[in-house]
């Protein structure tokens, strides 16, 4: 392993540049519902635990987690989804307004439901919380043409004047392959840098900047197995940057770091900064993105990029539930630790 602190100072340039940044993100705004209970006793009707409600928290998860991500790194953000005329969208928009992130391109629609993941923990008192259970609440079709034309309104009238557009897929229809076509196209956004999060359709997006996916999303599109297969890492990076015609690639991989691909020098191996015990994974890759995005909006280079997102991702998996890593946060963890690389 190979530490570069002569590249630390460079990075902390880039982190501190981020208030002057604008990032628009497109994508599917989830609620995230932490339940706390504290187990009580087994119940008599079935062989589950009774837990006794302590504590419920909601805060920002899928695109909308990556816009907070965005807002605590100092940059300014200007989210583009959708929510609904429930709790869920009032407590995302609520959650917007205290971080002062704008909400003009937020739609509310009675029609829509508000993507909600609740996941339910239990713990004893003083204990360590574990996730029991997950219950996801959907829209039952995906946006309408209407609301499918005011997000690329929205859309296309943010990323003008914008440094870059983050693409959040989650599936739900806000962000589509189809739509980031059309700002590209017709919306003339061919000079602003698209950075993309697909979680199933990776591939049908075409022309896109550069793109995050982890290792098991990379497996699932191309049919491969990678494993520990250095090589193999290396021909799937290749052949994705081909096919979406990409400048540049991040594949995260968990407590192996990531790897960053740019089409102009050798893929870059980056060690996970921190342990490599996690607390908890739970809209990481959110926060990855963020990063990655903020700082080529900044003007880093794809290393760069990704060594600013590398250490993002080392410290939000150390902290419960959804969360968000600071300006602050990584500035002090660049300098407490230089940036490294591995060697192949």
């Amino acid at each position: 392993m190979t530490k570069h602190p002569k590249e630390a100072e460079r990075l902390k340039k880039i982190v501190e540049a981020f208030p002057n940044v604008t990032v628009t993100m497109l994508g599917d705004l989830v609620a995230d519902e932490f339940v706390f209970g504290e187990i009580s006793r087994v119940s008599r009707e079935a062989p589950v635990l009774i837990l006794k409600h302590r504590e419920r928290t909601v805060v920002p998860g899928g695109g909308a987690n990556a816009a907070n991500n965005l807002a605590d790194l100092g940059v300014n953000v200007l989210p583009v989804g959708i929510v609904g005329d429930d709790e869920p969208g009032r407590l995302l928009l609520k959650h917007f307004r205290h971080k002062r992130i704008a909400v003009s391109g937020v739609l509310r629609d009675k029609s829509f439901t508000t993507v909600t993941k609740t996941r339910i923990l239990a713990g004893m008192a003083h204990t360590a919380r574990q996730q029991i259970v997950r219950m996801d609440r959907e829209p039952q079709e995906a946006p309408n043409a209407h609301l499918t034309r005011e997000l690329y309104l929205a859309a296309r009238n943010y990323a003008h004047a914008s440094d870059a557009l983050l693409v959040s897929d989650y599936g739900y229809g806000s962000a589509t392959p189809a739509l980031v076509a059309a700002l590209r196209e017709k919306g003339k956004l061919q000079t602003v840098p698209i950075i993309l999060d697909s979680r199933f359709r990776m591939l049908e997006y075409s022309g896109v900047t550069s793109a995050t996916p982890n290792e098991p999303e990379v497996e699932e599109a191309l049919s491969i197995r990678i494993g520990h297969d250095w090589t193999r890492l290396v021909t799937a990076g290749e052949q994705l940057m081909r096919r979406m015609k990409l400048q540049s690639l991040v594949i995260t991989r968990g407590r192996d770091g990531m790897v960053a691909f740019d089409g102009k020098h050798n893929p870059v191996d980056i060690p996970i900064f921190g342990s490599d015990q996690v607390t908890d994974v739970t809209g990481a890759g959110d926060t990855v993105i963020a990063a990655y995005t903020a700082a080529l909006a900044a003007g880093a280079s794809t290393e760069e990029a990704a060594q600013v997102a590398n250490y993002a991702g080392g410290i939000v998996v150390m902290k419960r539930g959804t969360a968000t890593a600071t300006q602050k946060e990584l500035l002090e963890a660049i300098e407490q630790s230089p940036p490294a690389t591995r060697q192949h």
